[in-house]
């Protein structure tokens, strides 16, 4: 690996050394994080890569070797395998989600019941379609939102358990018993929708889906260390995982050396369920910015991308306006979601530095990526600490990133 002159890419090498300063002074001094990496690229090179902390208590430091659970960052990956299923003719972005999975038809829109009482529900208004599994309009949610009877139901089923539960198979089947949250394409709440897209991925190529990424997507871009399993011989380099308890502070939720991501899961999940490097997501972010194609393999073709990275919310509304739950706060204001990514739409709105066009998520545990096709940068950044939305440390990264830029 090869770190490149920052200078000789328009950036300020004293202020990105003043990003890890900050970092440190923060979030390690003060224990609220265990340990940090930041990755940052400009035209697909590395100019800054910094490590701090512990990969796991009491342990060596983090190195560029360090793997981690990137939980929603799988989530554009789950997405470009579907959309290359779309450059092949098998599925497209209006199909019906019911007709790759029937489980799902008939599904209906919660009007009442709950908490013991039997479901009551109302047809949609349209069928779900693959675009809402990809943006998150389909009326599906997840458990932890808390809100309403549905997401309590998803509870009670332990319906996104990965380990001790259902099958993807299974996972679907049960999703096709529960109301919608509301009829898809009316709203946007972040949910399931991509775990469902994966077993759409499996269904239609015919292979699970573990075996699509690692022949389609991670074989061909060298992700050597991206995975559902973390193989036994490489177990010793996954970083402990912390969460926050309340009452108690933060607690370890998963030993590095004792991890469940030892085991393959059960629940092969789309939406959540890969470990891997800085490095290794960095070789995504290249073949993003460089429009589907990396070191000569093209993975999808350049308006693929395009139309993947482009506002598909109705209306081209925003996130503040259009979610109910996570993500309706003013600071997503601006913020679009296209087809696995949100999307600065205006700048001023997010009220930080960067580019309209720029596309970016992150994981539970605190990790986050973005890709700016203005500027050609791309920033990879790691730690291992839940919930992810407790500090601002994503919004004060591209802070920091952005004033070190020269040109």
């Amino acid at each position: 690996m090869e770190i490149d002159d920052p200078i000789a890419h328009g950036f300020d090498a004293p202020r990105l050394a003043r990003i890890d300063a900050f970092v440190k002074a923060r979030y390690l001094d003060s224990g609220k994080l265990p340990h940090a990496q930041l990755l940052l690229a400009r035209d697909g090179r590395i100019v800054h890569f910094s490590h701090q902390g512990a990969a796991r208590e009491g342990g060596a430091p983090v190195d560029e070797s360090t793997l981690f659970r990137i939980a929603s960052m799988t989530k554009p990956i789950t997405s470009l395998a579907f959309m290359m299923l779309v450059e092949e003719g098998l599925v497209a972005l209006d199909t019906p989600v019911h007709h790759v999975l029937p489980e799902l038809k008939g599904v209906g829109v919660y009007a009442g019941g709950g908490g013991g009482v039997p479901f009551v529900t109302r047809p949609t208004a349209q069928p779900m379609r693959m675009v809402d599994l990809l943006r998150h309009t389909s009326g599906l949610t997840y458990s932890f939102q808390n809100r309403t009877n549905v997401d309590a139901a998803y509870r009670e089923g332990r319906i996104e358990s990965w380990h001790a539960n259902l099958t993807l198979d299974e996972f679907v089947a049960a999703l096709g018993k529960l109301p919608l949250e509301f009829s898809p394409g009316e709203e946007w709440n972040y949910s399931v929708s991509t775990d469902v897209l994966g077993a759409v991925v499996a269904r239609v190529s015919g292979l699970s889906l573990d075996r699509f990424f690692a022949e389609r997507i991670f074989g061909p871009l060298g992700m050597q260390d991206t995975f559902f399993q973390v193989p036994e011989d490489k177990i010793y380099r996954l970083s402990d995982c912390w969460t926050m308890q309340e009452g108690t502070g933060p607690v370890l939720y998963d030993r590095g050396e004792a991890s469940a991501w030892a085991r393959f899961p059960r629940l092969v999940s789309g939406g959540g369920g890969l470990v891997s490097t800085a490095l290794d997501y960095h070789r995504f972010n290249t073949m993003l910015l460089n429009r589907g194609e990396l070191d000569g393999v093209r993975i999808v073709s350049p308006k693929t991308i395009d139309l993947m990275t482009t506002n598909h919310l109705p209306g081209g509304s925003d996130l503040a306006a259009m979610s109910r739950a996570l993500f309706s706060e003013a600071t997503n204001a601006g913020t679009g979601f296209g087809l696995g990514f949100a999307i600065n739409l205006d700048v001023a709105k997010t009220l930080i530095p960067g580019s309209v066009g720029e596309f970016y998520w992150g994981g539970m545990f605190s990790t986050a990526f973005f890709v700016d096709p203005v500027e050609r940068i791309s920033m990879v950044f790691m730690t291992q600490f839940s919930p992810s939305m407790l500090y601002p440390i994503r919004r004060e990264l591209k802070t920091l990133i952005y004033s070190a830029l020269t040109r």
